[in-house]
């Protein structure tokens, strides 16, 4: 049963790439790479699981809060920079 959870969210992993690649805008790009980032949580602390070690949910931790911190800064960045899409203008200010 764990070997089919570890295929299905290698499938999971393999989509939220092609998502990320091919997203229609910057936030569905950025969404997904955050969904591959919980994704790849998962995937060690399953992996962990099946080969009895434990201490990889100690890695897995790590992770997610670099995946959360990474993904904040890089949706700051955007925002701060002004990245829109190419058929919306700015709004002008009255």
């Amino acid at each position: 049963m764990i070997i089919a959870a570890i295929i299905a969210i290698f499938v999971v992993m393999v989509l939220s790439i092609v998502r990320a690649i091919a997203g229609p805008s910057l936030y569905d790009r950025i969404l997904a790479v955050n969904m591959f980032g919980t994704k790849t949580v998962l995937m060690i602390a399953l992996l962990g699981f099946a080969m009895g070690r434990p201490d990889f949910l100690d890695i897995a931790l790590v992770y997610a809060l670099i995946n959360f911190i990474s993904v904040i800064g890089v949706l700051r960045f955007s925002k701060s920079y002004g990245f829109q899409q190419p058929d919306q203008q700015p709004e002008e200010h009255q």
